[in-house]
């Protein structure tokens, strides 16, 4: 048995089946179930600071209920998106009761969490199907379009000119600049999955300035990651891209009121300036 890493669980094949994972997605339900789905023997995400509801380690339960093994890096540790920086330079923050079976941790360094893992029992269960949400937020008529997205992998080309709502991390996985979004959207919004302010972890925002799409990150104890519905009813903003700024974007304002100045040139209240570690 081997410990591989990945940048993301969306991009897992047959070489992971069986083995040990370290990858870069957020701990979150939709990141637990493609790990799940790929076969692995037991996974270690990133706890993308948790946030609201526990929503960056809510895997970990739902992987224990098929007997598998899993637990987190601290997001302090290592950045969103990076599985080797990962299996380096992570420490353990939370591990189901599988993981801790075999020894792991909190406080553990992530290679030796990953070593211990290879010792823990195959997962004995299936979990049904995961379904990941397209759905269409506020208003029906009106324009343009708000399209949310549990991942950004259910963003469309079709998409083009929409308001994109979407739940995943705003750190870029691939080096390829379309990854970042996919699609020319109007504007886009994504989780900051508990950002200190580097760089990687927003690196999707200045990528999308390239392409002249607004852009903002929405912070973690605002909104549950991988959940789009949750961005769009409470989440605020907590970092911005030039063109966002341009635009009149602020730190603090709700993903609804920027939605409110695109389609209809008002804001429904004034911006809330108490996101800490914002960039406005």
């Amino acid at each position: 048995m081997k410990v591989l890493t990945s940048n993301s669980v969306t991009v897992l094949d047959s070489r992971h089946r069986g083995n040990v994972l370290v990858a870069g997605s957020h701990g979150g339900l939709i990141a637990g179930a493609l790990a799940a789905q790929a076969g692995v023997h037991a996974v270690i995400l990133n706890d993308a600071g948790v946030g609201l509801d526990r929503a960056g380690i809510a895997s970990l339960d739902l992987l224990a209920s098929i007997g598998m093994a899993a637990a987190t890096v601290s997001r302090r540790s290592a950045a969103i998106g990076q599985g080797e920086q990962a299996l380096d330079q992570g420490v353990i923050s939370y591990a189901n009761r599988h993981a801790v079976a075999t020894g792991v941790r909190p406080g553990d360094p992530c290679r030796l969490a990953a070593e211990k893992l290879c010792r823990a029992k195959a997962p004995d269960g299936e979990l049904p199907p995961f379904v990941e949400r397209r759905l269409r937020l506020g208003a029906a008529d009106a324009r343009p379009a708000v399209i949310g997205c549990d991942s950004v992998c259910l963003v469309r080309q079709e998409d083009a000119g929409a308001i994109l709502v979407v739940g995943s991390h705003a750190a870029m996985h691939a080096a390829e600049p379309w990854t970042a979004l996919g699609t020319a959207a109007c504007a886009a919004f994504f989780h900051d999955a508990g950002c200190q302010g580097e760089a990687e972890g927003i690196s999707r925002l200045p990528v999308l300035d390239r392409f002249a799409i607004p852009a903002a990150a929405v912070d973690h104890r605002t909104a549950r990651i991988g959940d789009a519905a949750s961005l769009w009813e409470s989440g605020r903003l907590s970092y911005l891209n030039q063109h966002a700024r341009q635009a009149g974007w602020c730190v603090g304002m709700t993903v609804q009121d920027v939605v409110a100045l695109i389609q209809f040139g008002e804001r429904l209240s004034q911006p809330l300036f108490a996101t800490a570690g914002g960039r406005s």
